[in-house]
């Protein structure tokens, strides 16, 4: 395995495209030498099917739902265990209308309940959907919540002309610290090819270093292969603009540092917003590993193993109980006749679980230790959905996976840390699923309406299953995988007289396994922190820069060239960073659904 320096990046050093890979027959190891975690940003991780979890029955989904809104209960880890309550849960469940809920699967749910809350003691933490998406409503303490609203106050206490509303939110959702905005732009950001940059000494050397090359177009793109039977994947990568992440030294068990500049976030101003979110990472870090350890052995826990059967089959029917010919009634419209009967006789089996049994504990992956010697890179975003009498609804969002190639992220934690006088609100959740295993079961010819009743799909459908919805609830840490496509709910005011917000912290993991260019290689590139850079090494806006006044120094700062870059320049290279991660986002939906079902008419 061939040593890399610090410098040896994609986009810098190294083809924007380049992966690190394990020793296999292809060649050596390279990089870390292990293979990145697989993704919904790669199209030819979805064609090959790595992103694709096993196809999952209905019961098997409203199971895993019952299961998190019973875990959404105060004490639900002790009250699962008093026989009375988990009785009137049951029975609560079996008697919704609108879901097919059997005790087979409620006696299923309180015994794997009882197996989470033994662990759930331990760790604060539950497993909610297979891929993995995990919660925790107690990983973040109040006072450390307190402090986060405290730090973030500052951020929002500032002129109204100099707030930065998230264009296209109609005014609703407030950016305070976001990474589209002065993100790395090939071709225009300076990088430094000789020094890392830590958190002191950033701020100095804003404007300096070269200007990053733009990746040429002709690199060989081993991420990206079209395979038989898909249309040639669009390029995930973006030669015009990566978001920064920061780096993060995980070295000490018990203790996360921010080495580098968070994108956006003033580290002379906000050093205590810094050490609060070094210990939210901290908190995200034991919940990543749950969510990330499933996709390292591409092992996902199934509580329903089903086998084809038909409760009623018209096979079974005499062919004197079937439907006669009726007189002068042609032939094909009788076998027509004939086959809309037996479409609406046979009924498929519903599955049931069988005794539960404790999963294997899938530990695949444990950051601090695996990666404790590199750190991890992790992009931040801070941002407030401002709701008034005005407009008191969120409309929701798109169903997504965050970023492009060229950040590699693999993971997402979501800390809601403020909810008021808003409804409840949730996160929707789907999964690509497995097309084959339809293909594997076996099936009479021409009979497809199976698919529907027990998977709630459709043959020439897409291999997607939509598998629930999370409460964003306050004080909630949420982490989920980048093969999982997640959707914002709508949510509006409770008292329409009155203003409402949610305020969330995102953090954005890299696959650890491979580094990016970050905030430890990209100076500072907005102008304004430039500017009173240059003015505090001069003496402020008392003492003129070589005896000049304080006019005449911002004229020059004015004129100072295309670099560090103006707030005006910046929001509109944000609008061409957003244009062209929605029509990657477009692509990448379409591509989510091109595995589609075909079931043989044999």
């Amino acid at each position: 395995m061939s040593a890399m320096s610090r410098f040896d990046l994609p986009g810098l050093n190294l083809p924007l495209s380049w992966v690190p890979r394990s020793k296999s027959y292809k060649g050596p190891a390279e990089g870390e030498g292990r293979d990145l975690i697989k993704t919904a940003l790669n199209e030819t991780d979805m064609q090959d099917g790595w992103t694709r979890l096993p196809l999952t029955t209905l019961r098997e989904i409203t199971m895993m739902q019952i299961m998190n809104a019973l875990t959404d209960k105060p004490g639900w880890e002790e009250k699962v265990f008093d026989n009375a309550i988990a009785e009137k849960w049951k029975a609560e469940a079996m008697a919704t209308e609108d879901r097919d809920v059997t005790q087979k699967m409620m006696d299923w749910v309180i015994a794997e309940l009882r197996w989470k809350a033994d662990n759930f003691k331990k760790t604060g933490i539950v497993n909610v959907y297979n891929g993995d998406v995990v919660k925790s409503d107690v990983a973040i303490s109040q006072d450390l919540k307190l402090s986060l609203r405290s730090a973030v106050e500052k951020l929002e206490n500032i002129p109204v002309n100099r707030k930065d509303y998230h264009p296209g939110s109609d005014g609703k959702v407030l950016d305070l610290v976001h990474p589209s905005l002065f993100p790395l732009i090939y071709g225009r950001s300076r990088i430094l090819h000789d020094r890392l940059l830590g958190l002191d000494d950033c701020i100095q050397n804003s404007g300096r270093g070269e200007v990053i090359a733009i990746p040429p177009k002709g690199e060989d793109n081993n991420t990206s292969v079209r395979r038989r039977g898909y249309p040639a994947p669009a390029d995930p990568y973006s030669r015009k603009f990566q978001w920064l992440p920061c780096d993060v030294d995980i070295s000490e068990p018990t203790r996360v540092t921010i080495t580098s500049y968070i994108n956006n976030l003033h580290p002379e101003y906000h050093p205590d917003l810094y050490s609060i979110i070094e210990s939210v990472i901290g908190k995200a870090i034991p919940l990543w590993n749950r969510s990330l350890s499933p996709l390292i052995e591409h092992d996902f826990h199934q509580r329903i193993n089903y086998s084809l059967a038909f409760s009623a089959d018209p096979d079974d029917v005499s062919e004197e109980e079937k439907p006669q010919r009726e007189a002068n009634e042609s032939e094909n419209a009788y076998y027509e006749r004939i086959w809309e009967w037996e479409e609406n006789y046979r009924v498929a089996e519903q599955p049931e679980p069988e005794a539960f049994t404790p999963p294997k504990l899938a530990n695949h992956i444990d950051l601090h230790k695996d990666y404790g010697h590199r750190g991890l890179q992790i992009i931040v975003k801070l941002a407030n959905i401002e709701l008034s009498p005005e407009k008191p609804t969120y409309d929701g969002g798109s169903w997504h996976v965050e970023g492009q190639m060229n950040e590699h992220i693999c993971a997402t934690a979501l800390y809601y840390f403020d909810n008021e006088n808003i409804t409840e609100s949730y996160l929707a959740f789907r999964q690509q699923s497995s097309t084959e295993d339809a293909d594997d079961l076996g099936y009479p010819q021409g009979v497809h309406g199976w698919l529907e009743e027990v998977y709630g799909c459709e043959n020439y459908g897409p291999g997607v299953q939509k598998i629930g919805t999370i409460t964003c609830s306050e004080n909630r840490l949420l982490t989920f995988p980048n093969v999982l496509q997640h959707q914002v709910q709508p949510f509006s005011l409770v008292d329409r007289s009155k203003h409402g917000h949610r305020k969330i912290l995102a953090l954005f993991l890299v696959d650890p396994g491979i580094r990016v260019i970050s905030t430890a290689n990209v100076p500072p590139q907005q102008k304004e922190w430039w500017a009173e850079e240059v003015d505090r090494q001069t003496g402020g806006t008392k003492k003129a820069i070589g005896g000049l006044s304080k006019e005449l120094r911002d004229m020059i700062f004015e004129e100072a060239g295309d670099f560090p870059i103006a707030m005006e320049e910046a929001k509109e290279l944000r609008l061409e960073l957003m244009e062209e991660r929605k029509h990657y986002s477009t692509r990448l939906e379409e591509a989510f659904e091109e595995n589609t079902f075909s079931l043989c008419e044999h």
